[in-house]
């Protein structure tokens, strides 16, 4: 899918706050992402980061702080906002009784995404799984099932993609075209960010480091007596 002029899209964490449960993940989180950005979420175990991913997708609201797509608040246009936007996150989410194709048409036909005859094949072939159409799920491999999650990246007609820990389970190769497809979607005018423990190399891609700012309710009270 072609996009817009890479300056015609803004993405803003303004002053993103999260707690989980009575401990600070992080607080004063804020970045613009234009159009065209390759952009690697890094940060040590427990600062945060899939907890940010998914206030990004507008499955979690900030404790302060908002997200805006093109200077509007994701949470006061939900619907407008899942159209543009792609989240995967670190659990395949997939039906193991299906097969890797009926899992991809299940997606397709949830996201109201507009198929051609053979796409989903062509997915499955892009991303190495080429013959592995018909068979279920449950009989694939952690590497083969995550191919198959993200294989929903080369049907999806969004500009945002959002995705946690992608190379998991993925082998060197792997990893390679992953960052190919990713600059290939940048280079049409989109958003990429990924989390990682992996550090990507690639001096192309830009860095978000979360510093662990754990504070407890308790603490935080007694900061501000």
């Amino acid at each position: 899918m072609m996009h817009s002029k890479a300056s015609d899209y803004q993405f803003v964490m303004d002053n993103v706050c999260c707690w989980k449960g009575n401990r600070r993940l992080f607080q004063h989180v804020s970045h613009t992402l234009t159009g065209g950005e390759l952009v690697q979420l890094e940060g040590h175990n427990g600062s945060g980061k899939t907890s940010l991913l998914r206030i990004l997708a507008g499955l979690s609201v900030p404790e302060e702080g908002d997200v805006l797509w093109q200077r509007q608040s994701i949470y006061q246009q939900p619907d407008a906002y899942r159209r543009i936007m792609l989240y995967i996150g670190h659990k395949t989410g997939l039906k193991d009784v299906l097969t890797a194709y009926e899992n991809l048409a299940f997606y397709q036909r949830a996201e109201a995404a507009q198929a051609q005859p053979g796409d989903i094949d062509a997915a499955l072939e892009r991303i190495g799984l080429k013959g592995y159409e018909d068979r279920p799920v449950s009989q694939l491999s952690a590497g083969q099932q995550r191919r198959v999650v993200l294989a929903r990246l080369f049907l999806s007609r969004a500009v945002v993609w959002l995705l946690d820990e992608p190379f998991t389970a993925i082998d060197k190769q792997g990893v390679a075209n992953l960052i190919a497809l990713f600059r290939q979607h940048c280079d049409q005018g989109g958003i990429v960010l990924f989390t990682s423990h992996q550090h990507a190399a690639d001096s192309g891609i830009r860095k978000i480091t979360l510093h662990q700012q754990a504070e407890s309710a308790t603490q935080a009270q007694g900061a501000g007596a």
